[in-house]
């Protein structure tokens, strides 16, 4: 009796980041962990305690010792298969950042390694130990940095929060964060000819069954779109989103910088309008730091500008240890045109539930959805031409995301973690992407972008710190003050240690048009 063969295909939503690639779309996500080294053992960590930490850390994940296995014109899916030649060893490396080793030169350091393509023949991740770290304030002394790149075929936002969880530890003593898995992870297994033609065959057969049902599923809420945007004039009236500096083609060049929030601080901004969220909170302060970016250089549109933000499809129960992509997205209008920052917030607590509620947001969720349903050629040769930049569509004017972290202490090889960093693909026509990992009681803003589009991101980065503090400031609406003295504070989504996110749906009573719910009263559109 023949043993049966392990064989892991990529879906859909996985090999459509394959498709998409190019020279100037690179879609590998990357991290960046800052260490203190001062609870190590002797204080300091060596670079080889690193490797062999990540050598006995190499079952939580399949993802470490595997490499695409691609079909000659894309004419199905890539399969996962073992990589007969891993050394981990080449996937690891490190340097030191140069003079004058402070904030600034850090920022350009990891957007040059994050523009960087890695090397799509072997398993698709790398580590960069970045040591010198000494001149960047807020960091203890001997501190280095850890800039992991996955590519996103590979992993999403909350397997990839569960994946970090699994190679850190709790305690300087090396207790890992999660329980590990027991032995040894079966190889995947190369198909065979006959397995490949078999999978490919039926694939094209019943994708455009499906693909009709998926589109009927869709067809009420198609047919409104599309009667929305007949009735409308130029481009911008038909999408519902303003044109801006950020929607033209990309270059290689990325810029990066950052910016540090306390998470409680959120917490309490959000207790300002009833029923907002942390969510909610973010776009606001990201929505607010655009309006003061755009006004100083005479580009804020009248209309709000349009985010499209990722929505964790995982049920509860679901396996967040899973590599690999299981994310949907909606479409959400930012309020950038509503200088009041409460107000804005009312207005973008409105949007989201109405956008959830009435599942708008078509032209980003229908390409996550639909897409399970399409052949791998017709996908890689359709992707091909909506990521051209004289034909990639514009969907919106940024992307947010919003993952929540673990919210303990984490360590590795002894080292404490003190602050957490995240970076992501840009696209032609969406050239600015703001992600906001959170990490024991502190939230990052973390901000991606195109040289061209965003040379002074310095400026860019103080924007949100004014944002941050106005909404900090600013008094409570009525209906908000109400609830504080009635009701208890709304949930949040649940946040496991791993960084897993589960999402509650909470009934609510239905609201009218934004900025008008809430006793806020109209919001003053400038």
């Amino acid at each position: 009796m023949t043993e049966k063969s392990n064989i892991s295909q990529l879906s859909a939503q996985d090999a459509q980041f394959l498709y998409i690639q190019s020279a100037t779309n690179l879609t590998h996500v990357m991290a960046v962990y800052i260490f203190d080294p001062s609870t190590a053992p002797g204080g300091k960590v060596r670079f080889k305690d690193i490797i062999e930490h990540m050598r006995k850390r190499m079952d939580v994940s399949p993802m470490f010792k595997r490499k695409l296995y691609r079909l000659p014109m894309d004419i199905d899916h890539p399969y996962w298969v073992k990589d007969e030649n891993f050394d981990i060893e080449a996937h690891i490396s490190h340097g030191r950042l140069p003079a004058p080793a402070d904030w600034r030169q850090f920022c350009i350091h990891v957007a040059r390694h994050h523009s960087k393509p890695l090397d799509m023949t072997r398993p698709l991740w790398d580590m960069y130990v970045l040591e010198g770290l000494d001149n960047i304030p807020g960091y203890a002394k001997g501190s280095y940095a850890i800039l992991t790149r996955i590519h996103h075929s590979t992993i999403d936002g909350v397997s990839g929060a569960h994946f970090f969880a699994a190679v850190s530890d709790k305690d300087p003593q090396g207790t890992p964060a999660i329980p590990l898995p027991e032995g040894e992870i079966a190889a995947n297994d190369l198909p065979t000819t006959s397995e490949i033609l078999s999978r490919a065959i039926n694939s094209t057969v019943t994708s455009p069954v499906k693909l009709t049902q998926a589109f009927l599923k869709f067809a009420p809420a198609l047919l409104s779109s599309a009667q929305k945007s007949m009735t409308g004039g130029d481009e911008e009236t038909a999408t519902g989103v303003p044109q801006t500096r950020f929607n033209g083609p990309v270059t290689p060049h990325k810029m990066f910088d950052a910016i540090t929030f306390n998470l409680d601080e959120l917490k309490k901004m959000r207790l300002k309008v009833e029923d907002a969220t942390i969510n909610d909170v973010v776009l606001a302060i990201c929505s607010g730091a655009l309006r003061h970016y755009l006004t100083k250089h005479k580009e804020l549109p009248k209309d709000s500008l349009v985010a499209v933000a990722p929505v964790n499809a995982r049920s509860r129960s679901g396996d967040e240890a899973n590599p690999g992509n299981n994310i949907s997205a909606m479409t959400i209008k930012i309020w950038s045109n509503i200088a009041d920052p409460v107000q804005r917030l009312e207005a973008i607590r409105d949007t989201t539930r109405e956008t959830k509620a009435a599942k708008s947001g078509l032209s980003a969720r229908i390409m996550t959805d639909l897409t399970k349903h399409i052949p791998g050629v017709t996908m890689a040769s359709v992707a091909r031409i909506l990521t051209d930049e004289r034909f990639a569509p514009k969907m919106s004017n940024l992307m947010v995301s919003n993952v929540p972290g673990p919210q303990i202490q984490l360590y590795m090889n002894g080292a404490k973690l003190t602050h957490q960093y995240g970076l992501a693909p840009l696209a032609h026509g969406m050239g600015l992407f703001i992600a906001t990992p959170s990490y024991n009681g502190t939230i990052s803003f973390n901000i991606i972008s195109d040289r061209k589009m965003m040379p002074d991101v310095e400026f860019f980065r103080e924007c949100l710190q004014r944002a941050f503090n106005e909404l900090r400031d600013a008094k409570p609406n009525a209906a908000a003050r109400q609830t504080k003295k009635t009701a208890v504070a709304p949930k949040e989504p649940a946040t496991s240690q791993d960084g897993s996110v589960m999402y509650r749906r909470v009934a609510r009573k239905p609201r009218t048009v934004a900025g008008k719910a809430g006793g806020g009263g109209k919001p003053k559109v400038k």
